[in-house]
């Protein structure tokens, strides 16, 4: 059925606290049911798994494409509903970037562009040689404005 109607049972199941209440979140904002719950699982699980109820494939992988959550993290169980037990295998993030499936290589090119592009922008203003600026109708360029205006008491605190 659509999201709206589908809850997840969130269990976070690794050493990070409130894991399971940032992906419920993440859950909710992409348009899954409220019914979606967080608890913590007793024991520490090393891999994240999502397990479904009989017929409850389709949610399942619904809910697992929403996280980014890879195939082979699905299993099939007999209870009913949907649980996520957050492994620390995904120690942080709303989508699911831990095992081999992610390409940590592309995040960091991702970044290292991001950097590169700040990195070019950081030639300062020139600020303008040009009478752009009028202080009491008289024209003047910024530095010569800031000048007269410097001996004005001022208005900030």
């Amino acid at each position: 059925g659509p999201a709206t109607q589908i809850g997840v049972r969130v269990v976070n199941g690794n050493t990070t606290r409130g894991r399971g209440s940032v992906v419920a979140s993440a859950l909710i904002a992409k348009g899954f049911s409220s019914g979606t719950s967080t608890s913590n699982a007793p024991e520490r699980t090393a891999t994240t798994t999502l397990t479904y109820g009989p017929g409850r494939k389709a949610e399942a992988q619904t809910v697992a494409s929403a996280l980014e959550l890879p195939a082979k993290h699905l299993t099939e169980g007999s209870a009913n509903g949907l649980t996520l037990v957050i492994g620390s295998d995904w120690p942080s993030g709303a989508t699911y970037s831990g095992g081999s499936s992610a390409a940590p290589a592309d995040t960091h090119a991702a970044v290292s562009n991001a950097h590169a592009q700040t990195a070019d922008e950081s030639k300062c203003a020139k600020v303008s040689p040009y009478k752009t600026v009028q202080l009491n109708g008289v024209a003047m360029t910024p530095a010569q404005a800031y000048a007269a205006a410097s001996g004005k008491q001022d208005s900030a605190p």
